[in-house]
């Protein structure tokens, strides 16, 4: 059972990258998906989350930049990001799970994690 976290890097403000995560021993489909992120110094927080495709959340400060959405055929959820701020700058995490809606955004509900990629946007 593994999540594979890809897609980071280096952007100027404004910019855009899309992050996936794929999963190889078992079915996306079968879990929610969660993006949450990590940057220095600060608490992992929850980013986005997706179950079954109906329920989807975003925390706050993404709403209306970030995309989430999910492509089972190859068993993969992307995140979208869009006008990126220096803020966004952190390790982004996917981790699969059954947490209820409400605690979409706790970590300690996931199950598997994947190992994180890097997001740099310069100011």
């Amino acid at each position: 059972v593994q999540l594979q976290a890809s897609g980071g890097g280096l952007v100027q403000a404004g910019g855009s990258l899309r992050l996936s995560c794929a999963a190889s021993g078992f079915r996306l489909g079968d879990y929610a998906i969660g993006w949450f992120r990590q940057a220095p110094g600060r608490e992992r927080e929850g980013v986005s989350y997706i179950r079954s495709g109906h329920s989807i959340y975003y925390t706050d400060s993404v709403k209306g930049r970030f995309t989430i959405s999910r492509d089972n055929a190859k068993n993969t959820v992307y995140l979208q990001m869009n006008s990126l701020k220096p803020e966004d700058t952190a390790v982004y995490y996917c981790a699969a799970g059954r947490p209820v809606s409400s605690a979409w955004s706790i970590s300690s509900m996931y199950h598997y994690w994947g190992q994180g990629t890097l997001v740099t946007v310069s100011s």
